[in-house]
């Protein structure tokens, strides 16, 4: 599985194959989150939206879409991932790529890669809605790029590891549904820190997604809750992380040879 050089087509193809493979399931994979988003929108940010003030100097509207964003980008992320790998394994065309002249790391770069354009797409398709809907934009446009790029890279990561690992198709749903849909939502989506109680508050502490939304919210409004430095650090390590970790699983051809 590895090779002297780098494999520079290999890796290009592979991410194109993951980018076409979006493509002809554009209504399963992009439009619906869209779609979702704009409920969100007009539900939460646009009815509730008047019986708030504002959060964060801004509306409850404009303070809803970076969270908004970031769910989606995670939920992304890690469903392209886990499903591209796993179905690769249960169809055993993983086996064509396992005789290529392709590095693990190459392999792995390979569906992270693809699964950050796809995420990068939804994000500007959602941010591009906030515009219209709610006259928001991103001013620290660096941050904004900054963040969507670990944010993916980790739960894309997540994603390989989980693919791996599963035995069926309800194992990948499973993280979903148990971990990160929870998580996501009480880590700052909907709400401020500041709106919930003080033991609350210390909880959230323990919620890597509240990093990511916090650190991501910043790139919109200019305020966080926890230092900037701080949170854009642990997404960063954490990202790292799971990347090595599915590097490893992926270098050992974790259940990739059965």
């Amino acid at each position: 599985m590895a090779t002297d050089g780098f494999n520079r087509i290999g890796l290009m193809t592979l991410v194109r194959r993951e980018l076409i493979r979006t493509m002809k399931v554009i209504n399963q994979v992009i439009w619906p989150p869209i779609i979702s988003t704009l409920l969100y929108v007009f539900v939460f940010g646009l009815a509730l939206g008047n019986r708030i003030s504002s959060v964060q100097g801004v509306s409850y509207a404009q303070f809803l879409i970076p969270g908004l964003i970031m769910l989606q980008v995670i939920d992304s992320s890690y469903g392209e991932c886990s499903s591209s790998i796993f179905q690769g394994r249960f169809m055993n065309s993983i086996q064509e790529m396992l005789i290529a002249p392709m590095s693990a790391f190459e392999m792995a770069s390979g569906y992270v890669l693809g699964s950050l354009v796809r995420a990068l797409l939804i994000a500007a398709l959602i941010t591009l809605m906030g515009a219209v809907l709610v006259h928001t934009w991103p001013v620290h446009w660096l941050l904004y790029a900054s963040v969507l790029c670990l944010v993916s890279i980790l739960f894309s990561s997540l994603g390989l590891i989980f693919g791996l690992l599963a035995e069926k198709f309800d194992h990948l749903a499973a993280l979903t549904t148990f971990v990160i849909t929870p998580l996501t939502f009480v880590g700052g989506v909907f709400t401020s820190a500041q709106m919930l109680p003080p033991a609350l508050r210390n909880l959230e502490l323990f919620n890597p997604i509240f990093y990511t939304i916090d650190a991501f919210r910043y790139s919109f409004t200019g305020v966080s809750y926890l230092s900037l430095g701080f949170s854009v650090s642990m997404i960063a390590v954490l990202a790292m992380g799971a990347f090595l970790v599915a590097l490893r699983m992926m270098a050992i051809g974790h259940k990739l040879r059965t």
